[in-house]
């Protein structure tokens, strides 16, 4: 059980700190690098050695449209509690029911009853809001959002980001000799945040944008835009084209099409996108995707992750249950160092970690870097070429 650590409890945020929670909460879909807040702060309370981690998972488990996912997040999260070595977690589960409001007071609450560590909420505004209650105490909170623009102070996000792939699949490209980009983007916030997430990734590895082509959702918009961006690499001014959009977006299939029937041949134009074709297998057999670069996490790992939680709870888990089982990963790996500040700011963003989808880390900004595998789709099926990387260069600061 949490030890009670009695307190004054906060009645009100101040009006700064509302209006910043207002201003910063986004949808959960829009990522992109160098939204987050201030850098993540390098403190956090002491725990105990040798004694149980108390450990808040934050979830919507009354929200009738998130509640499948929020027991997918805590059974995984009780998954990683059995793989621990020499450290427990006291794990206790507050429900967030997808509010803001909620999920602050709920937060609070936590902190209250001992909580050193808050692992979740899943919405934006819920974990910006819940960074915001504890914020004044120092508790960090690993959201599973992947909002870049709630990162940072002492909130963390968990979830995979626009900049994370980009950098990847940019530096791939450079390693093969691509020089030069074409972006076709979809003409709204998630399609611009990815658009800017390609532009900054492409300026650290030395390419050139040659533009950046917009398109509304309509059959006549797509079309015009691919038009325009296959005139671009025809001509010879740029060899790769990065796009933003979803696999399962209506806008892929046309962009699929237009784009071969407007020169653009796969083997001499290089394809690249944002998210991942490989939750479409029925566009495999499209000749516009074949050779196509996208980023996906280690399969091997993945796929370990699942088929243990599917032999443990007779069911596959969410998409998403994976981050509470990366989370609590996280935590005990640190734990288990038995130093008092194991789980302040500077701790947390000190380490790599392995987890579902292979290795990760968390950056002072309070967003994340995940090793990524380069899959391709050749002969309509996928394929790697290149695998995730079993360790991050570089430091995590």
């Amino acid at each position: 059980m949490f030890t009670v650590l009695p307190r004054l409890r906060k009645a009100t945020l101040s009006l700064a700190a509302l209006a910043a929670a207002s201003l910063l909460a986004a949808c959960d879909p829009v990522t992109t690098a160098g939204l987050g807040g201030a850098s993540s702060n390098t403190g956090g309370p002491a725990i105990q050695a040798g004694a149980p981690v108390p450990v808040a998972l934050l979830v919507p488990k009354s929200d009738s449209g998130a509640g499948p996912v929020a027991a997918s997040l805590e059974n995984a999260a009780r998954l990683a509690m059995q793989d621990l070595d020499g450290v427990e977690i006291d794990l206790r589960v507050y429900d967030t029911a997808g509010q803001a409001a909620q999920a602050s007071a709920v937060a609070q609450k936590a902190v209250d009853d001992g909580a050193k560590i808050i692992l979740g909420p899943l919405f934006s505004e819920a974990a910006n809001a819940a960074g915001a209650a504890v914020a004044d105490e120092g508790v960090n909170v690993l959201s599973f959002s992947n909002t870049t623009a709630i990162a940072g102070g002492n909130v963390f996000i968990l979830g995979p980001t626009f900049a994370n792939t980009a950098d990847r699949l940019m530096a791939h490209a450079r390693k093969t000799g691509k020089k030069s980009i074409v972006i076709i983007y979809s003409n709204d916030v998630p399609g611009q945040f990815g658009k800017i997430a390609i532009e900054q990734a492409a300026t650290v590895n030395g390419i050139q944008v040659v533009s950046s082509e917009a398109y509304e959702l309509s059959i006549e918009g797509v079309t015009a835009t691919a038009k325009r961006a296959a005139a671009a690499v025809t001509s010879g001014a740029a060899d790769t084209i990065f796009i933003t959009t979803e696999a399962a977006n209506a806008a892929m299939p046309i962009l699929l099409d237009q784009l071969p029937a407007n020169g653009v041949t796969p083997g001499q134009i290089q394809l690249a996108g944002l998210t991942r074709f490989d939750v479409r297998p029925d566009l495999f057999a499209n000749p516009g995707l074949q050779g196509v670069w996208f980023g996906v996490p280690d399969r091997s790992r993945q796929e370990a992750f699942n088929q243990r939680y599917t032999a443990a709870y007779g069911a596959s888990p969410h998409p998403l249950a994976g981050l509470a089982f990366d989370g609590i990963s996280a935590i005990g790996l640190l734990a288990k160092k038995g130093n008092s500040d194991a789980l302040t700011g500077k701790s947390l963003t000190s380490a790599s970690f392995t987890g579902t989808g292979g290795v990760f880390r968390l950056l002072k900004n309070g967003t994340n870097q995940r090793a990524l595998a380069i899959a391709s789709i050749q002969n309509n099926q996928m394929v790697i070429l290149d695998p995730a990387p079993s360790s991050l260069s570089g430091a995590g600061f």
